[in-house]
């Protein structure tokens, strides 16, 4: 099953942050990821989250996720990204 990952990213220094994408971009494609949503208009129907930009990410497995997530090359990125930005995280098992 598919694994979803849902970023809600506040970036405060977007040339930094050029940076960890020039860097995840591929690390995502060979980890078998696509982008679903990147940044683009969203609207709050519902309740008081007010996310900032989202990022929506559909990975092989649960376990290609975790793989990635917890794996080297992200980890790296991982530093960097914090640096210039924060972020909130969740994933969901597809059908």
């Amino acid at each position: 099953m598919s694994a979803y990952v849902i970023f809600d990213v506040d970036i405060s220094n977007p040339g930094r942050y050029a940076d960890f994408m020039n860097g995840v971009k591929p690390a995502l494609e060979a980890a078998g990821a696509r982008y679903l949503a990147r940044g683009g208009a969203h609207k709050v129907y519902e309740g008081d989250w007010e996310p900032r930009r989202i990022v929506l990410l559909e990975f092989p497995s649960v376990q290609a996720w975790e793989d990635f997530y917890n794996g080297p090359v992200y980890q790296g990125l991982k530093s960097v990204r914090d640096e210039c930005s924060s972020a909130r995280l969740v994933s969901v098992v597809g059908l």
